[in-house]
C-alpha cells in the first residue's frame, strides 16, 4: 500500500468511525475470495468448452486494432468483477468459512448489521481508489440482501468435515 493510499485509509477510517478496519480488510479479502470461486467456475467451464473438439484456438491477430484488443482485456476484467449482490453472498460464505456460528458476532464487533454495511464499505474504499466499480454498480445492489440474523444463525449449516470422523 503506497503512502498515499494509506494517508487515505487513516483519514476514511476518521471520517466514517461507523466501521473498524478489520470491516475494511474483511471485505477486501472476501472480494478475493468470491473472486477466486468465480474463477474456479469459469475455469471449469473452459476445460469443458477446450474438451469440445468443434472449438478452436484463440487467435488473437483477430483484432485489427489495438482498440479491439483493449476492449476485450477490459472484457476480461470486467469477468472478475463482482456485482454487489454478488459480492453480498461471497461475504456471507467467507464469513460462515472463517468464523462458522460467530460469524454474526465478528461481523457486528466490527459495525457491520447489515447487507448494507458492505455497501458502504466499498463505495468508502472505491471513494480512496483502492476499489473499482463498473458503470452499472449501484451502491443500492448491496441493501437488504439477507438478514444477519438468517443467514448467520438461524440458517447456519452445519458441515461436518472428513477429518471429524463418524459422529
Amino acid at each position: 500500500m503506497s503512502e498515499d493510499t494509506y494517508s487515505a485509509f487513516m483519514q476514511l477510517l476518521k471520517d466514517d468511525p461507523r466501521f473498524r478496519m478489520e470491516a475494511y480488510q474483511f471485505v477486501r479479502e472476501a472480494l478475493s475470495y468470491g473472486q477466486r470461486f468465480q474463477q474456479e467456475a469459469e475455469d471449469e467451464f473452459e476445460e469443458e468448452v477446450e474438451d469440445d473438439e468443434d472449438v478452436e484456438d484463440l487467435d488473437l491477430e483477430c483484432f485489427e486494432e489495438d482498440e479491439d484488443l483493449e476492449a476485450w482485456e477490459e472484457e476480461e476484467e470486467a469477468e472478475s468483477h463482482l456485482t454487489g449482490q454478488v459480492l453480498c453472498q461471497a461475504i456471507r460464505q467467507y464469513a460462515t468459512q472463517q468464523y462458522g456460528l460467530l460469524a454474526k458476532v465478528v461481523l457486528n464487533s466490527w459495525g457491520l448489521y447489515t447487507t448494507s454495511d458492505f455497501g458502504e464499505i466499498v463505495y468508502n474504499l472505491i471513494s480512496i481508489n483502492m476499489m473499482k466499480k463498473s458503470k452499472s454498480d449501484r451502491r443500492e445492489d448491496f441493501d437488504d440482501q439477507y438478514d444477519f440474523e438468517d443467514a448467520f444463525v438461524k440458517n447456519f449449516d452445519f458441515q461436518l468435515s472428513e477429518e471429524s470422523g463418524p459422529a
